[in-house]
C-alpha cells in the first residue's frame, strides 16, 4: 500500500489507517514497554551519575548504568523506525513525528559521543558531563513523544465522542 504523506496537523496525528496499523501492530506493545524501561534506565542512571561527580565514588556503577540506557536508546531507535514504517509507511521523518524523530538523533549523537569519550579515555569528569547533556537532551524528547501520545488520546476520545453522538446509519455499520 503506497503511502500518502499528509502535511497538516489539523486532521489529527492519526488517519483512521494509520491508527488501525499501529493498533494492529506488535511494535506498539515493543515501544510501549521499552518507553518505560529506557526512563527507568534513566533514572537510575542519572542519579549514580551525579553521585559520581558530586562524591567522585561510583565511577564504573555509573558507566554500566549509562552503557544500559544507551543500548535501550539505541534499541528504542531502531524499533521506532520499524513502527514508524508499519504505521506510516516510511522508517523515520513521518510528518506526525517528522520533530520528534530530528530530535531524537541530537540524543543519539550525544549517546554516542558518550561512547566515544569512554572508549577513547577521556577524562572520567568529561564523560560524565556528555552524559548529563544526553539525558538533559533525552528529557526533552521524551516530552516531545509524551506530548505526542496526549495528543493520541484526545483525538481518540474526541472522535469517540463525535462517533456516540452521530446518527445511526448503514455506512456506521448499524442493520
Amino acid at each position: 500500500m503506497p503511502h500518502t504523506p499528509r502535511h497538516s496537523s489539523s486532521k489529527g496525528l492519526y488517519t483512521p489507517e494509520e491508527r488501525a496499523r499501529r493498533d494492529a501492530s506488535p511494535w506498539t506493545i515493543v515501544q510501549g514497554i521499552l518507553a518505560p524501561l529506557q526512563f527507568l534506565a534513566f533514572a537510575v542512571s542519572l542519579v549514580l551519575v551525579m553521585r559520581f561527580l558530586l562524591t567522585g565514588s561510583g565511577y564504573e556503577t555509573a558507566t554500566i548504568s549509562i552503557l544500559i540506557k544507551t543500548l535501550l536508546l539505541y534499541t528504542i531507535m531502531v524499533t521506532g523506525a520499524i513502527w514508524e514504517k508499519v504505521v506510516f509507511g516510511q522508517y523515520l521523518f513521518a510528518p506526525a513525528f517528522f520533530w520528534e524523530d530530528v530530535f531524537s538523533f541530537g540524543v543519539i549523537a550525544l549517546h554516542t559521543a558518550y561512547l566515544w569519550a569512554l572508549f577513547t579515555n577521556q577524562s572520567d569528569a568529561l564523560q560524565m558531563y556528555i552524559a548529563l547533556a544526553a539525558y538533559g537532551t533525552y528529557v526533552i524528547n521524551a516530552g516531545q513523544f509524551l506530548w505526542k501520545l496526549r495528543q493520541a488520546r484526545l483525538q481518540s476520545a474526541s472522535e469517540s465522542a463525535s462517533d456516540a453522538s452521530a446518527p445511526l446509519t448503514m455506512e456506521r455499520g448499524t442493520p
